[in-house]
Order: structure tokens, then C-alpha cells, then sequence
């Protein structure tokens, strides 16, 4: 083939260091719109982003270029940057880790659905015990200890 064509979505997950509130009400869409943009720069498609106070997921059509590693590494060292110039006096950090998941072109509209229902779904999960679950539904071996910081 003369061209590469790819059709990459990933389900990413990342949280604040320790898992801190600290995308409240009044940052959050914003900082949302800047997480997709940064996507947009690289070349890809941050097809849904959501969250709640400490953590987001964003599903993400990623180019043939770009590592989901890479993608993560700019994501929130720019977005953890943005903040810190935006709002000054907030403290403000992402965890290190982060996970990312395959999602099929038949589940992206589920995948949207979940990420803009995750206040409702966090009334009744929280986030260690979502994050669990996604390891193991997509086979992500693990050890306890490891997972959080």
C-alpha cells in the first residue's frame, strides 16, 4: 500500500496525584477542552472527555504517529502546565500512570455515553473500583500495590 490507514480508539483513564478533587466545577470544562485540544494538535480526535473531580477518561482516535505512551506523556505534562499558568495559586498534578483500553468502532458510541454519564456513575462506584474493573475486563494483570500510588 502506498498510505497507512489506520482507525485507533483508545479508552484512556488518568487521575490526579493521589486521587485529590482537584478538577472542581470551575475548571473543569475548561480543562477538558484543553485536554482535547492538545489531542488535536497532535493529529487525533478526542472523541468524548469527562470526569469527575479526580480523574478523567477521554476516548481518543489516535493517528498512526502517535504512541497512546506518547500521547499521555503530552497530554498531561501540558495540561498540568496550562493549569499551573491559568490558576496560579492551585495546586494542581496528574497521577503518573495512566490506563489505556481498545475500544472497537461498534462500542464507541457506549464508550461516549459512559464517559458523559461519569458524575451518575460515581455516585455509586468509586473510581479504585472502576479502574479495578477495567483491568480485569480487559485482561490487565496486576499486583494491588501497584496500582495507585
Amino acid at each position: 500500500m502506498s498510505h497507512t490507514f489506520t482507525k485507533i480508539y483508545v479508552h484512556a483513564i488518568f487521575s490526579t496525584a493521589a486521587r485529590a478533587p482537584l478538577i472542581v466545577d470551575d475548571i473543569r470544562d475548561s480543562l477538558h477542552a484543553y485536554l482535547g485540544g492538545i489531542v488535536r494538535q497532535m493529529g487525533g480526535t478526542a472523541v468524548a472527555v469527562g470526569g469527575t473531580a479526580d480523574h478523567v477518561h477521554m476516548l481518543l482516535d489516535l493517528p498512526s504517529g502517535v504512541s497512546l505512551a506518547e500521547c499521555m506523556r503530552v497530554v498531561k505534562t501540558n495540561s498540568s502546565k496550562w493549569v499551573h499558568l491559568k490558576w496560579p495559586a492551585r495546586e494542581f498534578e496528574w497521577q503518573r500512570g495512566y490506563g489505556g483500553f481498545t475500544v472497537s468502532a461498534s462500542a464507541r458510541q457506549a464508550v461516549t455515553s459512559y464517559i458523559a454519564g461519569q458524575e451518575g456513575h460515581h455516585a455509586r462506584v468509586s473510581f479504585e473500583e472502576e479502574f479495578r474493573a477495567f483491568l480485569r475486563k480487559h485482561g490487565v494483570r496486576f499486583e494491588e500495590g501497584h496500582i495507585f500510588d
